[in-house]
């Protein structure tokens, strides 16, 4: 018999035991390090959209101007997943709280850079109907292809 070692997939540690089954018979593992921030996974996912690295793939494909049911169709995940993965991951902290915790904000100083080129791209979908739109817009750095800005909402001025 050949025992390989499983590693974690949070924090690659080998201390790995096995941990019962799921509903759908599925091997359940436990990470036994008091360090890992994971207590269980399984291996094999019935499910794509289950997988832990779903979430970076769909917003890569969002960014390069996939829409909502061109990344379900290539990631073969339902698109209320792809949905609800831009949802929960699209609207982060303004304000870095840690930075603003430790530093005196009267000692702040700030740097402007400028940019010499920059694209504006935008994106939409819908939501149930195709009079109930979405749009992502996105500012990008021409040089170095980092993202300046983004916002989602309507197609309005205001936006």
């Amino acid at each position: 018999m050949v025992l390989i070692p499983l590693p974690c997939p949070s924090c690659k540690s080998l201390d790995v035991v096995k941990h019962g089954n799921t509903s759908n018979c599925k091997q359940r593992f436990l990470c036994k390090n008091p360090n890992c921030n994971r207590d269980t996974f399984i291996l094999n996912y019935d499910y794509n959209g289950c997988e832990p690295c779903i979430k970076d793939k769909v917003i890569d494909l969002t960014m390069n101007a996939s829409g909502v049911r061109d990344i379900s169709r290539v990631l073969k995940i339902d698109k209320n997943t792809v949905i609800r993965t831009l949802k929960n991951t699209a609207q982060p902290d303004r304000v870095n709280k840690t930075l603003l915790e430790e530093v005196n904000p009267c000692n702040i100083t700030v740097e402007i850079q400028l940019v010499d080129e920059a694209e504006l791209d935008e994106m939409w979908s819908f939501v149930g109907s195709k009079d109930n739109q979405r749009w992502l817009w996105w500012a990008i750095d021409h040089n170095t292809g980092d993202v300046l800005a983004y916002t989602f909402g309507s197609r309005k001025d205001e936006v």
